[in-house]
């Protein structure tokens, strides 16, 4: 189902005009439109989910093929090192736009945006206390 009042419905159904790379049935893959890098695109889905937590598996499974093939492509016609393969979900975790979505960006060697963050340092026994309670 489509929220009428979702920017990336609007772009993933082509009611906002795009630089899109593919499309099918359930997906239109765009240029951001800031990008961080030449070649960062936009997964989207044609139909509207907030979230990993809302979407459905199937489409969610052909997201990663579709990830997969796109970043396979442009890493041979732009000839970039390396891929972020990159996916938000709630406004703690970095979320803006809340249609799931994922970002392919392009590495270039020499370029100086880096993903990072910072590093946190637990004792075993504490790791070993996260494991057993996050074990599924």
């Amino acid at each position: 189902m489509r929220d009428d009042n979702c920017i990336f419905c609007k772009l993933a159904n082509g009611d906002i005009p795009t630089n899109s790379i593919y499309e099918d049935e359930d997906f239109n893959v765009i240029l951001d439109a800031s990008p961080a890098t030449k070649g960062h695109a936009l997964i989207l889905p044609k139909q509207h989910y907030a979230n990993m937590f809302e979407i459905d598996d199937e489409i969610l499974a052909k997201a990663a093929k579709l990830a997969k093939r796109v970043i396979t492509h442009e890493k041979e016609v732009l000839g970039c090192d390396g891929y972020n393969v990159l996916q938000n979900n709630g406004e703690v975790a970095g979320q803006t736009v809340f249609h799931f979505h994922m970002h392919l960006i392009p590495r270039y060697d020499g370029e100086k945006t880096i993903i990072d963050w910072d590093h946190k340092e637990f004792s075993d026994d504490e790791m070993k206390a996260i494991c057993n309670e996050m074990k599924l």
